[in-house]
């Protein structure tokens, strides 16, 4: 009896515990990677990645870190309830000709607490024609 006992507690202990743990709040982006395709020297591009939080508990971005100083985010700062939706915002300066590729990394209190998100596109000449998506 003191066995089924102690078999029952270490059941619902487990099952309390999984369940506290899906009530942590997590993203759902509409897109991870943004492709800017050919963009004009010089010209800042920027985009916005929107997620909303499926999880139950308030999604809090924390960081949203550019890896490069080439590149400048802007961010929900106020709690993201169950169901709504935030953004990021992030805008590439487009110095350099060349090809590129930048990751953003936001750190949340989600249950994937770092998430990277990605730029890519090539910047040409100002007289190149430019396409933009």
């Amino acid at each position: 009896m003191k066995k089924l006992l102690l078999i029952c507690a270490i059941v619902f202990g487990f099952a309390l515990t999984a369940s506290a743990q899906d009530t942590k709040p997590e993203f759902k982006f509409v897109e991870e990677k943004h492709d800017f395709g050919k963009i004009a020297q010089g010209t800042p591009v920027s985009t916005v990645f929107v997620f909303t939080n499926v999880g139950q508990e308030p999604l809090i971005l924390a960081d949203v870190r550019p890896t490069c100083g080439c590149t400048i985010a802007d961010f929900t700062k106020t709690p993201v309830k169950k169901g709504e939706k935030g953004n990021i915002k992030v805008t590439y300066n487009a110095a350099a000709v060349s090809p590129f590729s930048k990751t953003i990394v936001v750190t949340s209190n989600a249950k994937t607490p770092q998430k990277n998100l990605i730029i890519v596109g090539e910047v040409v000449a100002k007289d190149a024609k430019t396409t933009t998506r």
